[in-house]
């Protein structure tokens, strides 16, 4: 329940402020971006560091991801996390929650 929460609550502030996901094409996520970087974000999840976010687990992948706003078979779509950029639907961050 608590990730259900959570989850709305960062879907609404991010729609409240603008950033959904509109129908022009969005630039990727740069993983180096400091945002991308304080979550963990790769555009692969194998290449996830395990070390510093322990909650990774095999098969965690953007597109199978409660917040990832498109098809799990998308290449690509938009996140919430990410005001105005897509994610890889293979990538991961430390947000992940399963879609449910």
């Amino acid at each position: 329940m608590l990730t259900t929460r959570r989850i709305f609550l960062m879907t609404v502030s991010a729609s409240a402020a603008g950033l959904g996901s509109g129908a022009y094409a969005q630039a990727m996520v740069d993983e180096t971006s400091p945002q991308a970087t304080a979550l963990g974000y790769v555009a692969e999840a194998t290449k996830a560091d395990v070390k510093k976010f322990p909650k990774y687990a095999a098969g965690q992948v953007c597109g199978n991801c409660a917040l990832y706003q498109g098809k799990a078979t998308d290449a690509a779509a938009a996140c919430p996390l990410f005001a105005g950029k897509q994610v890889s639907g293979k990538g991961w961050c430390s947000a992940w929650a399963k879609k449910g």
